[in-house]
C-alpha cells in the first residue's frame, strides 16, 4: 500500500509539471521581458518604428505592431507555439503606407509561427519549415545612463499634447539617481528612483531663464515638470518609453537619444 501511494504521488507531480509546461511560457523564457524586433522575415524594421511583444503567464501577448498596439492569445507546448490571430485586437491608428505594410507583415508572421527559441536575450520565431519569421531582442528596462527626448506629455488638462515646434525637452537619467535635462527653456534637475518598472520623482529645481519664444514655451515647461512628478510606472519598448500615473494616465512619451 505504501509503494502504491508513493507511485501515485510521483505520477501526480509529473502530471502537474507537464500541465504547467504545456500551458505557460514562463519556464521557456518568454515572459518577464519586453521583446523588441530586430529582424522581420530577415529584414530590419522600418527606421523610427518599434515592433514589440510582451508575453504574460496567462497566455496573452501584446505590444506595438509598429503603428498600432495589438493583443492576442498564445499557447505553448514545449518549443511549439501557436498564436490565435482570430482573437487579435488592435487599435485603429493610420500611419504611413510603408509602416502599415510592415504591420500587416508582422501579424501574418505571428499567424505563421509554429515554434520558438529563446537564447539568452534573443527570441526567434519559426514557421512550419523551420525558417525564422521574426527575431527579437530583450529590451533593458534599466533607465540609469540613458537619455531621452520628450515626444508628448500630459498638460494637466486631461490631454496629452505634442511638444511645441522648435522646442526640445530632454531627460537624462544619471547613474547617481539624478534626473537632469532641459524643459524647453530652463535646465532642470532632481532625484529619481526605480524599482522594477515603478518610478518615483522628487521635486525638481530649475535655472531661472525667461524665454519669450516660441509662444507658450514657459507654460509648456511648467506643465511638463508637474507631469513628471506624478509618474508611477514606466515601460521601455525599443527606442520608445511611456510613463504613466498610478491611475494609468499617460505622463509623457519619450524617444531614446542614441549616444
Amino acid at each position: 500500500m505504501k509503494i502504491i501511494k508513493q507511485i501515485t504521488f510521483i505520477l501526480l507531480i509529473a502530471f502537474v509539471v507537464a500541465a504547467c509546461s504545456g500551458s505557460s511560457g514562463a519556464a521557456d523564457g518568454l515572459t518577464g521581458a519586453v521583446w523588441n524586433i530586430s529582424l522581420l522575415n530577415g529584414e530590419p524594421p522600418v527606421p523610427m518604428t518599434s515592433i514589440t511583444a510582451e508575453f504574460t503567464e496567462d497566455g496573452m501577448v501584446g505590444g506595438s505592431a509598429g503603428c498600432n498596439n495589438y493583443s492576442a492569445t498564445y499557447e505553448v507546448d514545449g518549443d511549439q507555439i501557436n498564436f490565435d490571430m482570430n482573437q487579435t485586437a488592435t487599435t485603429l491608428m493610420a500611419c504611413p503606407e510603408l509602416v502599415m505594410q510592415q504591420e500587416a507583415e508582422y501579424l501574418v508572421a505571428l499567424a505563421k509561427t509554429q515554434s520558438f527559441e529563446v537564447n539568452e536575450n534573443e527570441l526567434r520565431l519559426f514557421d512550419a519549415n523551420g525558417d525564422p519569421v521574426a527575431v527579437f531582442e530583450a529590451v533593458s528596462q534599466d533607465l540609469a545612463g540613458t537619455s531621452w527626448e520628450v515626444i508628448s506629455f500630459n498638460n494637466g488638462k486631461e490631454a496629452v499634447v505634442s511638444v511645441i515646434i522648435d522646442t526640445q525637452i530632454t531627460a537624462n537619467f544619471g547613474e547617481d539617481g539624478q534626473l537632469t535635462g532641459n524643459a524647453g527653456c530652463n535646465d532642470y534637475f532632481g532625484p529619481y528612483e526605480t524599482d522594477g518598472q515603478k518610478i518615483s520623482m522628487g521635486t525638481f529645481g530649475t535655472t531661472r531663464m525667461a524665454c519669450q519664444a516660441p509662444e507658450g514655451v514657459m507654460e509648456q515647461e511648467t506643465q511638463y515638470l508637474a507631469a513628471l512628478e506624478t509618474a508611477d510606472t514606466y515601460k521601455v519598448e525599443g527606442g520608445r518609453m511611456n510613463m504613466r500615473t498610478a491611475e494609468g494616465a499617460t505622463v509623457a512619451n519619450f524617444q531614446r537619444i542614441r549616444p
